[in-house]
């Protein structure tokens, strides 16, 4: 670790956290602090911006943020940012440190008497949370399941990150005095005019984990399943001795192909219309699925899954990639004539994920995909109710939604 640390050239420019970490945490001070043996004041620096280092430093894609900027990267290896930031947390937890220590010695605003109800306990919830309180704001979050977390729980296979640093993060969160009620799902157990009522201000941070559809022939079929749900709920069929598609390029679909390949599933082929250069899957979870015996089907788009009531093969079609007028990359094009078929027994549409109903059916202003729409604020048609995260068409990654949760934060005390 220590030839890691001392890799980076505090640069004074400061590239790494000014262009490429979306929380903005000052990367160089703090590994700076790490070469001082300074546990303490590097978890200071970067607790002033991010409340999850433990996470983020693992599962970030470090290579298109953080490290994909950094300047030792133009001619040889990045700094190994991510690493170092997990090193850091985990080393304050070691030696006990805390939020709740660090935060003491800050200078409050003092805001005792105001009340703000944070729905959903996923990364921006829970980092909302975390800078509210931090302020004294009485906080409670409201979460449909037994736990906290969200994607980071549900979403994100213990492989690339373990529960035991989730715990850790969000005890870490929840000491600094907020409450939760467990098994409260917005427009089941608690409705939103009824907090109206009990709060100051409202943040909406449920996410957008209702898997998007492609809409072809045969998707209705049995065996055809969504892999935000899949992971969200953990109900797999049985794999075993099967051939099963993922349909998609991102982390969703790389986190189920890797989980179905180790549930005994005979081949997993990841089918992805664009070329791999353009998946926005990390690098390393490209290259770990690989390595699993995970096979990859690229320029290749569903035409139609096939079967009577249950998949019984995919037809394919071949793409090409073509530069549009006004586009930003090449988008893929179906090749006439190229259609073939494969075997699968199973389908997982793993294309990103959409809001749910209950979302949809709240009386705020939308926008034509569903999502919830807030201005420069993080204000949503009512100003009493902040948004952030997916359920606002954020970013989808976990730095992103932290970063949305932080801002709003801000929006909030602001305005109390």
């Amino acid at each position: 670790m220590d030839k890691k640390i001392n890799y980076c050239l505090n640069c004074k420019t400061k590239p790494c956290s000014n262009k490429g970490c979306p929380l903005g945490n000052d990367i160089p001070t703090f590994i700076k602090a790490v070469k001082e043996d300074n546990i303490e004041e590097a978890y200071r620096i970067i607790s002033k911006t991010s409340v999850l280092p433990g996470i983020c430093g693992r599962i970030c894609p470090h290579q298109k943020q953080c490290q994909g900027s950094c300047i030792r990267g133009i001619k040889g290896e990045p700094v190994s940012i991510g690493e170092i930031e997990a090193y850091v947390f985990d080393n304050a937890m070691k030696k006990g440190l805390s939020l709740k220590k660090i935060y003491e010695k800050e200078p409050k605003v003092q805001l005792k008497d105001k009340k703000v109800a944070v729905i959903g306990g996923g990364p921006a919830g829970l980092t909302c949370a975390a800078f509210l309180a931090k302020e004294d704001v009485k906080v409670t979050i409201y979460e449909k399941y037994s736990y906290l977390g969200g994607i980071l729980v549900h979403g994100i296979p213990d492989f690339r990150l373990s529960k035991e640093i989730v715990k850790k993060t969000i005890d870490n969160i929840l000491d600094l005095g907020i409450q939760v009620e467990y098994g409260k799902q917005l427009g089941k157990e608690i409705q939103l005019e009824e907090l109206k009522k009990q709060y100051d201000a409202i943040f909406l941070a449920v996410g957008a984990n209702k898997s998007s559809k492609m809409n072809v022939i045969g998707e209705n079929l049995q065996g055809v399943y969504g892999g935000n749900e899949l992971l969200e709920e953990n109900k797999h069929p049985n794999y075993n001795g099967k051939i099963v598609g993922v349909v998609g390029g991102g982390n969703v679909a790389m986190d189920c192909a890797r989980t179905i390949k180790r549930k005994g599933a005979k081949e997993v082929k990841v089918i992805y219309r664009r070329a791999e250069e353009q998946m926005p899957a990390e690098r390393k979870e490209i290259e770990d699925a690989k390595k699993e015996g995970i096979e990859f089907l690229f320029q290749n788009n569903i035409a139609r899954i096939i079967g009577d009531t249950h998949v019984e093969k995919v037809e394919l079609i071949k793409t090409k990639l073509v530069k549009k007028e006004g586009e930003t990359r090449e988008i893929p094009i179906n090749i006439e004539n190229s259609n073939y078929e494969i075997d699968i027994d199973y389908i997982i549409m793993a294309l990103g994920g959409t809001v749910s109903e209950e979302i949809i059916n709240l009386p705020l202003e939308h926008n034509k995909w569903g999502n919830i729409i807030v201005d420069e604020n993080y204000q949503t048609s009512d100003k009493k109710i902040y948004a952030g995260g997916d359920l606002a068409g954020m970013k989808g990654t976990v730095a992103w939604a932290a970063r949305s949760g932080r801002e709003a934060a801000k929006k909030i005390l602001e305005n109390l």
